[in-house]
C-alpha cells in the first residue's frame, strides 16, 4: 500500500497540481490522489486539513508534508533516485534545475493573460507585449535545450523528467490561446500531448463539472 498521498485541485484550472501528478503518474510511482475543487464555500477548511500553506498542491509521506510544486519534485527526485527525475549530466542537470525554477518563479504575465483552462479554446487571446514576450522566452528554452541536451529522446533533456513536468501546463495552454508553434518547439509540444499520463489528465480535466468563472472568457475576446 502507498505511502504517498497527493492532495490536488481542479485538473481544468489547476497547472500547478499537474505538474507533481505528472512526475508521479510518468515516472510509475504510486500514489493516492485526492482532489479538491478550488474556489468554492468548503475549500478552504478542505485545503487547510490537507496543506499547511492552504493550497495545493500538498504531498503527504507518511508524517512527511511537502507543499510547493517544485519542492514535491525535489523530494520524489531525493526519494526515488533509481526513477533519474533530473538529469544524470552536471551541466545538463544544473540547466534543468535553472529552467524549472524560471518556471517556477517567473512569466507571470502568460499565467496572468493565458490562464490554465483545458478544455477551453480561445485562438488569439491573452496576447499582451508582456504575454509575448514570456511566450518567446518559453520557446526560446525549449529549442535550446532540445538543441543541446535532447539527443537521448523527445523531452527536453532527451528522457521525461521534472523539467518536462514542470513546463508540461504551458503545452496545455498553448494548445487552449492558439499559440502556433514551429521546428523543435512544435515537435516538443507534440511529444508532451502524447504522453499517456498528460492525456490522462485532459481526460479528467474534461470531464469536470466545476465552472471557475475568473478562469473563463468571452471567446471572442
Amino acid at each position: 500500500m502507498t505511502s504517498l498521498t497527493l492532495v490536488i485541485g481542479n485538473k481544468n484550472y489547476s497547472s500547478w497540481s499537474m505538474r507533481p501528478w505528472l512526475v508521479l503518474r510518468q515516472a510509475d510511482i504510486d500514489f493516492k490522489e485526492v482532489r479538491i475543487p478550488l474556489y468554492w464555500p468548503e475549500s478552504a477548511a478542505q485545503l487547510t486539513a490537507w496543506s499547511p500553506s492552504g493550497k495545493v498542491p500538498a504531498l503527504h509521506d507518511g508524517e512527511i508534508k511537502v507543499w510547493d510544486s517544485l519542492a514535491i519534485c525535489e523530494y520524489l527526485a531525493e526519494r526515488f533516485p533509481e526513477k533519474q527525475l533530473w538529469p544524470a549530466d552536471a551541466t545538463a542537470r544544473a540547466v534543468a534545475r535553472s529552467i524549472s525554477a524560471e518556471m517556477h518563479a517567473g512569466f507571470a504575465a502568460l499565467r496572468e493573460h493565458l490562464s490554465m483552462n483545458v478544455r477551453a479554446r480561445y485562438p488569439g487571446a491573452g496576447r499582451t507585449a508582456e504575454s509575448l514576450a514570456d511566450i518567446a522566452r518559453i520557446v526560446t528554452i525549449w529549442t535550446d535545450c532540445r538543441a543541446r541536451f535532447g539527443a537521448g529522446g523527445d523531452f527536453l533533456f532527451g528522457r521525461f523528467g521534472i523539467a518536462d513536468a514542470m513546463y508540461a501546463p504551458v503545452v496545455l495552454r498553448f494548445r487552449t490561446y492558439g499559440v502556433e508553434l514551429a521546428g523543435a518547439a512544435r515537435a516538443y509540444a507534440d511529444a508532451v500531448l502524447a504522453l499517456p499520463a498528460v492525456q490522462e489528465w485532459v481526460a479528467d480535466a474534461v470531464a469536470e463539472t466545476e465552472r471557475i468563472e475568473r478562469f473563463e472568457r468571452d471567446a471572442s475576446l
